[in-house]
């Protein structure tokens, strides 16, 4: 028997066997990325006000990329953040070789305050989506799929609870017990 005709047949009938499952698991993708709420594009926007926002907001990124002789792409992308449309969000992302490691590059959000910005969000890696969900007037914010993040007291906390060692909540109590004993500021 011919080789080609064996081995299509072959094919087709790993491809039917194998259809319901790829069908479902498209349904099941689809309706993951509709509960991930609202994508933050990023986009390339050279000479736009919101570039230079961005620009002043990472000189420091900036300029340490320079210093590797590397130029910068800088993505960037704006959102509303509460229901009543008064706080705007700057989405910034600045991709290098240099800025950019195994978890690919990190995107900073900033919050509109008065004539400035304000950093709400620090160094988040993964594709990011506003919620419909809200604390404090402000949009949740979902990072990477699973971390979210929630207004609080002024700025955006993580909901994810880290997995608790044997030991390591008493150690850290007795470091900052130390460090308010020698006078120093202890982040709450």
């Amino acid at each position: 028997m011919n080789r080609s005709f064996i081995l299509g047949h072959v094919l087709a009938g790993a491809l039917l066997i194998a259809a319901p499952s790829l069908a479902h698991a498209a349904k099941r993708t689809h309706s993951t990325a509709q509960k991930g709420g609202d994508p933050v594009i990023l986009t390339h926007q050279p000479g736009s006000g919101l570039d230079a926002e961005a620009r002043k907001l990472n000189t420091d990124d900036l300029a340490a990329a320079a210093r590797h002789h590397e130029t910068p792409l800088i993505l960037i992308g704006s959102a509303l953040l509460s229901p009543d449309g008064k706080n705007i969000a700057l989405f910034v992302q600045v991709q290098s070789a240099s800025l950019c490691g195994s978890a690919g590059c990190s995107t900073d959000v900033y919050l509109k305050r008065g004539n400035s910005w304000s950093k709400i969000l620090d160094s988040v890696s993964g594709p990011i989506s506003l919620l419909s969900t809200t604390h404090g007037g402000m949009r949740d914010i979902l990072v990477d799929s699973s971390d979210r993040w929630i207004w609080k007291n002024g700025t955006y906390v993580d909901t994810l609870t880290a997995t608790d060692l044997p030991g390591f909540k008493t150690s850290i109590k007795r470091h900052q017990a130390e460090m308010r004993k020698k006078g120093q500021a202890v982040p709450q």
